[in-house]
């Protein structure tokens, strides 16, 4: 059992020891997270008796399990062992799990080796355990068709900002006498609000508030006997059938960049059949650079915006990472461009949006040694920033592109129709994605897409480690990537000798003696065109205009290689029918029909 609801305590110690028995115990709350005697079999006999299954899980193509107390991943790791056990064929199952206080991957591995029967699996999930920053951590499980979010924060917060539905509810905070914030009334809402039709939920606790509490919301309740010393326990169900279940099982992916080869594998690891198409083939637009920075935007107002990019970048991180010649560095410098950086990146390093030592703040000394010439003013090292090589993800991800041109979309009665140039079908499913950068707006004509025009220059046979400041350097296996420019609604493809000059001038803002070497070699170059939208924020959602199984994943500007895995995992849930790993109001940032809304708001109408 593990708290949930945070309170001040030094995050320098682990919230658990072990007492003089050798039982974990939480430092903060006093109360046991479990018997090391009979802890898993507790689990078993609680939560999962307790919310039948695996009979419950019976017959269905998806599965939702929601927890509060993540705590050791104690009741996970009985879970997924009976997951995989007695899972349906082809199912997928979804845990959602809530921790104000984690624990780090150690002190769990510590704990859970009292039970060497499910060694196997705890070594899995310690391998991939979440972080400690604030917000959501997506852990896979694809091995088992299953797949992790942890939600750390306040248990209020988290379960306002899920957009999931459970079957069932783990309900294992530390004892109501000990933490009541945990078992409040408006958290005994929120729990019934994110209640399938035919849910079930099980708890340790009998206590007379919790029980009103559950039958309050809608639920029928009944004590159980318990287990060990416990006399009783608390079993409580949903009155309803559960819903049938639908999905858009054949998609076709239009675009083959990082958003499309997010996509497809996102969509693919959900169970759906794909197909990438892209006349130009793989990479043909930015996504085909040697080279690229995985970085956050920098936002220290510290809201949803900020929550969204760190997640973002924690997402793309555990990803990459996991693709063979997909790393070429870790690290970007961020170069201050005014005086008021030092203190913006001050705020921004000392957030807790970001895992303890990702941010450091540099000062023109340390930054210099970073670059190896003097800079001015400070930097901000982003330990937890990548250089990779698109090629090696593109080709991890996209799998076969089919090389016919789309010219329309065309819909049927149920799902959609692709059709080539000469209107000839090329293509038909349950869904669509376009993910085709600027080209996506030759296709979905009301989503506000505008094209912006970049050129990078290489210099073969020089180095450096990355740097940003306005514009960038990055190392790569063709030599030294630098630029690039930023020219609205220009498509050109043409590589321009004037725009190496303009990126070489750049180059000497800020690391003059750099740009100097550059200029010594014959620089090579690529030009593409990205797409962008009037806030500048990308589009992931349904398409606009309403129409049932169109979907967009797109401008995503410079920031494509930041935000597509994370991005591609909300749209293939939304489209899949699953979870997102995205809480609500950063989803409400990225949804494609924003922009009328606001219109909307703007004309005295209240929005849909």
């Amino acid at each position: 059992m593990s708290p949930t609801d945070p309170s001040p305590s030094d995050k320098t110690e682990s919230p658990l020891v072990l007492d003089s028995h050798g039982q974990p115990r939480s430092r903060l709350y006093g109360d046991i997270y479990f018997s090391t005697e009979d802890g898993l079999a507790e689990s078993q006999a609680v939560f999962l008796q307790g919310c039948g299954l695996p009979e419950q899980w019976g017959g269905r193509r998806r599965f939702t399990v929601a927890e509060l107390g993540f705590g050791t991943g104690l009741n996970i790791l009985a879970l997924l062992d009976l997951w995989r056990a007695a899972r349906p064929p082809g199912a997928r199952l979804h845990i959602f799990t809530v921790e104000a206080h984690p624990l780090s991957a150690e002190a769990a591995s510590e704990v859970l080796a009292a039970w060497p029967e499910l060694a196997d699996l705890a070594r899995r999930l310690t391998d991939r355990w979440p972080g400690q920053a604030r917000g959501f951590h997506r852990v896979d499980f694809p091995e088992l068709d299953a797949t992790l979010d942890v939600a750390v924060m306040e248990v209020e917060a988290a379960l306002r900002s899920w957009s999931g539905m459970a079957d069932a509810w783990f309900l294992d905070g530390f004892s109501p006498a000990l933490n009541p914030q945990m078992w409040r009334d408006e958290v005994l809402e929120l729990v019934a609000a994110r209640t399938a039709p035919g849910g079930r939920l099980a708890t340790f606790t009998v206590a007379g508030a919790v029980r009103r509490g559950l039958q309050a919301q809608g639920f029928e309740v009944a004590k159980r006997p318990g287990h060990g010393r416990k006399r009783e326990r608390l079993e409580a169900w949903t009155t309803n059938a559960p819903a049938p279940q639908d999905a858009r099982t054949r998609v076709a992916v239009i675009g083959a960049g990082v958003a499309g080869a997010a996509l497809a594998r996102a969509l693919r690891q959900g169970g759906a059949e794909v197909q990438v198409f892209d006349a130009g083939g793989p990479g043909r637009g930015a996504s085909g650079n040697p080279a690229a920075l995985v970085t956050p935007r920098l936002d220290a107002g510290l809201g949803p915006l900020a929550g969204l990019f760190a997640q973002a970048l924690a997402r793309a991180g555990r990803l990459y990472g996991a693709i063979p010649g997909a790393v070429l560095d870790h690290g970007v410098l961020q170069l201050a461009r005014q005086p008021k950086d030092e203190d913006r990146f001050k705020t921004i390093a000392a957030s807790d949006l970001f895992e303890p030592g990702a941010l450091e703040v540099m000062d023109d000394a340390a930054a210099g040694r970073w670059t190896g010439e003097a800079v001015e003013g400070a930097g901000l090292a982003q330990r937890a920033a990548l250089v990779v090589r698109p090629a090696a993800i593109l080709s991890a991800w996209l799998g076969d592109v089919n090389l016919n041109a789309i010219s329309a979309l065309a819909p049927l009665d149920r799902g959609w129709a692709l059709l080539g140039p000469e209107g000839h079908e090329v293509w038909r499913g349950d869904a669509v994605a376009v993910c085709a950068g600027a080209g996506g707006a030759g296709l979905l004509a009301e989503a506000p897409l505008q094209a912006v025009r970049g050129q990078i220059s290489i210099a073969p046979g020089l180095s450096g480690r990355a740097t940003a400041w306005g514009g960038y350097v990055a190392p790569s296996p063709e030599g030294l990537v630098f630029g690039a420019t930023h020219d609205r609604d220009d498509d050109g493809a043409e590589v321009r000798p004037t725009d190496h000059e303009r990126n070489l001038e750049t180059l000497a803002q800020a690391l003059p003696h750099l740009a100097a070497e550059a200029r010594t070699t014959v620089l090579a170059g690529r030009a593409s065109v990205r797409a962008v939208t009037p806030d500048r924020l990308p589009l992931a959602g349904p398409a606009p205009g309403g129409a049932q199984g169109l979907f967009v994943l797109g401008g995503l500007g410079s920031r494509g290689f930041c935000l597509a895995p994370l991005l591609a995992e909300h749209l293939a849930a939304q489209m899949l029918g699953a979870p997102s790993p995205l809480p609500r109001e950063m989803a409400e940032l990225v949804d494609p029909d924003r922009f009328r809304r606001r219109a909307m708001r703007r004309a005295g109408r209240t929005p849909d």
